[in-house]
């Protein structure tokens, strides 16, 4: 899939922290409840860490008990692809930006029923945070 930002891999590496790199550009997870966003309550905007494109918004940032930052929907939906991932033995939908391509996370069915029981389940490593 065409994204908007298209750098080599040498490229991303030379701009991404080495956990960046192996979330963003090889769909990668960190370790849950390892993230500095997991736990954070600060208002503002999650941006991708590889190429600032607003994703999520504090607002719709809640306490799954996961242990990785979980959010009920996007900012703006624009910003973020869906897409089945067959990967390690398992049917997930994985959450990628739509601007440089970057592995984000999943989304899965089991969030807050009164926000549309949507989980957007987000590594911290793909997020920066401007706060408010």
């Amino acid at each position: 899939m065409a994204t908007e930002i298209e750098k080599t891999d040498a490229q991303w590496r030379e701009e991404l922290t080495p956990e960046q790199y192996a979330v963003l550009r090889q769909a990668g997870t960190e370790r849950a409840f390892t993230g500095k966003y997991w736990d954070n309550h600060e208002d503002g905007m999650f941006r991708c860490a590889g190429c600032g494109a607003e994703l999520f918004s504090s607002d719709t940032k809640f306490e799954s008990g996961s242990g990785w930052p979980s959010f009920t929907e996007p900012a703006f939906a624009e910003n973020v692809d869906v897409k089945e991932d067959r990967s390690h033995g398992m049917v997930r939908t994985e959450v990628t930006c739509k601007k440089c391509g970057g592995h984000l996370g999943h989304v899965f069915p089991d969030g807050p029923r009164d926000a549309g029981g949507l989980r957007y389940c987000i590594n911290s490593a793909a997020l920066d945070l401007e706060a408010k």
